[in-house]
């Protein structure tokens, strides 16, 4: 395997192990002494070779031989009384964390009103997307609803049409489950070998959340559904754009579905669909149509605008895959990823995220050698269907030369593919569920740059 140098523009050949000898028997310690040994001996390495201390892009400066002053001397924050409950009644976060935040790709079309966010995946924990870093994809704009207002119907294959008002949807027996939602368009600009630089723009538009609300299987049952003859449903939007999608009642049928209102434990946000919008699990989310209003039971798909000339595959022989709904297993690294710097060779913690369209994530491995070799990393838990996924493992770094991926695998065996082995079936025309293995190429002077293998 040869990797492009995209510093020099030489092509170099990519290192079959990024340790050295020492750092190699560190990691065979880990098996021995465990976790706890290889963290400590790993930064005791680091500290006998360098004076900073271990950071990422931002650390502290080397304390004076004195000692460091913000241990020894009592903070400002210690000795005197601190502000009351916050004012507006909405807590915010520290101002400290003012740069995390979603941002628009500078690379899309500009126009008046912007129409795609990416959220921050690199500097969020765990697996839920706090709601207002939750990636944006508007069609027409968003709304602020007034929710006495809002209205949904029940109609088409049922014995009498029904329509809902929000008091009456949230009087019903509820559920609350985790799921991601990803646009289908995450990850488009690979495609075209463009490297965006970091992972909020490569794989930024996807989240994930606790959504709340009503089954919607128990919505087409109050309304007398044909469940017999009902094939399909067309999930109709109340925007401008009037987004329409067909979903299948196989998904409807096992309750996945829901119509949902609550998002991580309020309301949702306006700009995700307030007050109402549907959650199918595994789907793309364009098929997650906000400010719900209609749903129509039929007995074949209906090839709406959406899903006719739209997030829809074109093929290397010109063909159109339709209805191509599902997101397939997928995983990236986000730390350490496009744009972030390592200040010092030693420990590091490599984390990212796993997710599959199909069901849970069974396994992630992880390679610092450009997938020649691969090592198992630890998923934390909890693991759910249809939901991210965190994975992390130890990594000694050695100054060298590093491609760092990830490689997830669910719980039908399927494993995430190649670039070589995603465009030997898709081409290179596709925008679509690109779910290819991302690379990170860590050069010797530690910035992290987006780099595609071959």
């Amino acid at each position: 395997m040869k990797q492009q140098d995209i510093t020099s523009g030489r092509v170099q050949k990519a290192p079959e192990n990024f340790l050295s000898k020492d750092g190699i028997k560190t990691v065979f310690a880990e098996a021995r002494g465990g976790r706890r040994d290889f963290i400590r001996s790993a930064f005791a390495a680091a500290a006998a070779g360098a004076a900073a201390p271990l950071a990422m892009a931002q650390g502290n400066p080397v304390p004076p031989e004195g000692g460091d002053p913000f241990i020894l001397e009592l903070p400002e924050h210690a000795k005197g009384l601190g502000l009351g409950v916050a004012t507006d009644g909405y807590g915010k976060p520290s101002k400290f964390e003012s740069n995390v935040q979603r941002r628009q790709s500078p690379g899309l079309t500009q126009t008046t009103q912007a129409s795609v966010s990416f959220a921050p995946l690199q500097s969020l924990f765990g697996i839920v997307t706090p709601s207002g870093l939750h990636f944006e994809r508007h069609h027409q704009g968003w709304w602020d609803i007034d929710p006495s207002k809002h209205r949904f119907m029940v109609n088409g294959m049922v014995k009498a049409a029904k329509v809902f008002t929000m008091d009456e949807i949230m009087r019903l027996p509820s559920v609350s489950r985790f799921h991601f939602i990803e646009c289908g368009a995450n990850t488009a600009a690979e495609w075209g070998n463009v490297a965006v630089p970091t992972v909020q723009y490569t794989h930024g538009m996807i989240s994930c959340s606790e959504f709340t609300g009503v089954p919607l299987i128990t919505l087409l049952e109050l309304a007398g559904a044909d469940l017999k003859n009902g094939k399909f449903v067309l999930a109709e939007g109340g925007e401008g754009s009037s987004m329409t999608r067909t979903i299948p009642m196989s998904l409807i049928l096992s309750g996945e579905v829901i119509v949902a209102y609550g998002q991580n434990g309020e309301m949702l946000r306006p700009e995700n669909g307030y007050p109402l919008r549907l959650v199918v699990p595994g789907v793309q989310g364009v098929s997650w149509v906000k400010y719900l209003r209609r749903v129509e039971l039929g007995d074949k798909p209906y090839a709406t605008k959406d899903e006719a000339i739209h997030y829809i595959d074109l093929q290397p022989d010109g063909m159109h895959r339709q209805y191509t709904n599902l997101q397939e297993c997928k995983s990236v690294v986000t730390t350490p990823s496009g744009g972030q710097v390592l200040l010092d060779k030693g420990f590091y913690n490599i984390t990212g995220l796993a997710w599959s369209g199909k069901g849970k994530i069974r396994k992630v491995d992880v390679s610092v050698d450009g997938g020649r070799n691969w090592r198992p990393a630890r998923l934390e838990t909890p693991v759910m269907s249809k939901a991210l996924s965190r994975f992390n493992i130890d990594w000694v770094w050695d100054g060298k030369p590093a491609l760092i991926q990830s490689r997830a695998t669910d719980d039908t065996g399927f494993v995430q593919p190649t670039y070589k082995q995603l465009r030997a079936v898709r081409g290179t025309r596709s925008i679509y569920h690109n779910n290819a293995i991302q690379s990170w190429l860590v050069q010797e002077n530690g910035e992290i740059k987006n780099v595609q293998l071959s």
